[in-house]
């Protein structure tokens, strides 16, 4: 497991995250993997809760753009903004996540730093 390649699931999650089903961007977790969403919520453990949770945020007018990545070990920390444009109003916000790995390359936790307050509705 090296930096790169770290680096490239991330920014496949990205991808996904902006425009796939939750199953798609479950597959790139561990099975036993937890997603804690934002930082003090109940984790999603396992992978089927996992793609349920992606499902249940889930939206087609969506962008995710990585603003900063930092790898150091198995652990990534990244700083995104993710725009959605609901009804007419666009909602940003720029949480920042840390995950870890395992050596398969495979997410084993993604913990999202981010509060309601963090959330612009324009």
């Amino acid at each position: 497991m090296t930096q790169d390649d770290i680096a490239r699931t991330i920014n496949r999650y990205l991808e996904l995250a902006s425009v796939a089903e939750g199953a798609d961007i479950a597959v790139l977790y561990a099975d036993n993997a937890t997603v804690e969403d934002p930082v003090g919520s109940t984790p999603h453990v396992g992978t089927a809760a996992i793609a349920a949770f992606y499902d249940s945020v889930r939206s087609p007018n969506r962008t995710i753009d990585l603003i900063t990545l930092r790898v150091s070990g198995e652990t990534a920390a990244f700083h995104f903004r993710v725009v959605t444009v609901v009804d007419g109003r666009t909602i940003t916000v720029e949480p920042i996540d840390v995950m870890t790995f395992d050596d398969r390359g495979r997410i084993t936790s993604m913990r999202a730093i981010w509060t309601t307050e963090d959330i612009v509705v324009s």
